[in-house]
């Protein structure tokens, strides 16, 4: 009797299961393109400019996510709006699991509240997968100023009411928000001195033309480090591993702090078993401490989330940015 060769023999075995499948109706097209995920590489989109801390923190994690989950992960830059382009595109890409998104928080809750017409719907239009990083924002100011703590410029700013500056990356940028939150929070009026990106506000408070402004970790540290600038405070909710022994502003005012994430999404629709399956692979990924040290040293932690979390933060944040948006009058058209 001739027996059937093992690799003929195996095929049969599976053109038998699929035929079987299709008679009892519980096999689809779909099912095994989600059975086979990944069969081709995947792009990360990422709707800020190369170079960035987007950018920054999404190809280190595309380079470990790749051999993790069996495909190349390439990263690709598609910019414009604030982020709103690349955003907008990945809304509409195919929920097959090979288009995904790796935004910034400030693309994905402030602008719906500053843009009229972002071009996307942050909630409707994506699946979360997980948080994938934070990145802390400082309050800093020039040495030879008078206030070193929070409790001190708070103590001066309600004496001067309207005479201190602060420096942002432009209107409506996260710099500028969290000057406008400190404002509420604590009944000052601080004056929003925009400029035309981080950097340059950055350089004027080195420079002493202003005396604080709020930047983000990666963006200020080496000033602080040189002693060209000091700290006032972090605005996150807990002290940073990146940095435990600066305070955060949440100690002296309780309830001030944002903390500046770093979201992975897919398209709305793309099917469940691709997101656990990308949550799985990511989570794992996150947890190493290769991975954990490169992101350190670009000033981001790793901070893996359930998408539900993610979901969650999104909501909340979308509320509270609307509010904060509101209260200082910036748009963008």
């Amino acid at each position: 009797m001739n027996q059937v060769p093992q690799p003929r023999r195996k095929m049969m075995s599976t053109c038998a299961a699929i035929a079987w499948a299709l008679a009892a109706g519980t096999f689809t097209g779909s099912t095994l393109a989600q059975d086979t995920y990944p069969a081709k590489p995947i792009v990360i989109v990422v709707p800020q400019a190369a170079g960035g801390a987007n950018d920054t923190v999404a190809r280190a994690f595309a380079q470990r996510l790749g051999p993790a989950i069996g495909q190349s992960v390439v990263v690709e830059n598609r910019t414009g709006a604030g982020g709103n382009v690349g955003t907008a595109q990945v809304a509409r890409a195919p929920t097959d699991g090979y288009t995904l998104l790796l935004t910034a928080q400030s693309a994905q809750t402030i602008n719906p509240a500053l843009y009229r017409n972002p071009g996307f719907d942050p909630v409707n239009d994506f699946a979360p997968i997980m948080t994938v990083a934070t990145a802390p924002y400082l309050l800093v100011a020039h040495p030879g100023f008078q206030a070193k703590t929070l409790k001190e410029l708070i103590d001066l700013a309600r004496q001067r009411p309207g005479k201190i500056d602060y420096a942002s990356a432009g209107n409506g940028t996260l710099n500028h928000l969290l000057g406008v939150m400190l404002n509420s929070s604590a009944g000052l009026h601080l004056v929003h001195i925009p400029y035309r990106g981080a950097a340059a506000a950055a350089a004027d408070v080195v420079g002493g033309q202003v005396p604080i402004t709020f930047g983000s970790f990666p963006g200020v540290m080496p000033f602080v480090k040189s002693g060209k600038l000091q700290v006032i405070g972090v605005a996150t909710e807990k002290r940073t591993r990146l940095a435990p022994e600066l305070p955060t502003l949440n100690e002296s005012l309780p309830g001030f702090f944002a903390n500046s994430w770093y979201g992975l999404f897919a398209p709305a629709g793309t099917p469940q078993p691709i997101i656990q399956k990308l949550l799985t692979e990511s989570t794992r990924v996150l947890a190493s401490p290769d991975l954990q040290e490169r992101m350190a040293g670009q000033g981001a932690e790793t901070s893996p989330s359930t998408p539900e979390e993610l979901a969650r933060l999104v909501r909340e944040e979308l509320i509270m940015w609307a509010r904060i948006v509101k209260e200082s009058g910036a748009t963008v058209d």
